[in-house]
């Protein structure tokens, strides 16, 4: 069963960071306004996704990727945070209840945390 998860949490960050080149206009508004570069932001998050997601694979970098996406994910808070501000909604974009936004923050997040923190050994 570990070992499903393992390559479900795998696929998980690969397919998500994958997505940040696919469509980066569902994550570019979702950078907050104070943070500059937007656009290398959303890249440079993709291509950690994906490396991290890759480096879980094998025994000997699992422990250090499992940090690095804990570390991550804590990166990730400001626009979490930020999604609340704008009321849960972006300009031409994702649009989702307020309520939706504080359990990603608040369920959603340390869920995924935790699910990464399982796999450090």
């Amino acid at each position: 069963m570990k070992q499903i998860s393992l390559a479900v949490l795998a696929g998980f960050y690969v397919l998500a960071g994958l997505n940040h080149f696919l469509n980066p206009e569902f994550y570019l508004p979702l950078i907050p306004d104070y943070l500059p570069y937007p656009e290398w932001i959303n890249l440079a998050s993709g291509l950690l996704e994906v490396f991290f997601g890759i480096a879980l694979v094998p025994i000997f970098s699992r422990k250090w990727a499992v940090y690095a996406i804990i570390i991550m994910l804590l990166a990730f808070i400001p626009s979490h945070v930020y999604f609340i501000e704008i009321g849960g909604c972006v300009e031409d974009g994702l649009c989702a209840p307020l309520w939706v936004a504080w359990v990603r923050l608040v369920g959603v997040h340390p869920l995924l945390i935790a699910w990464a923190w399982y796999h450090r050994k």
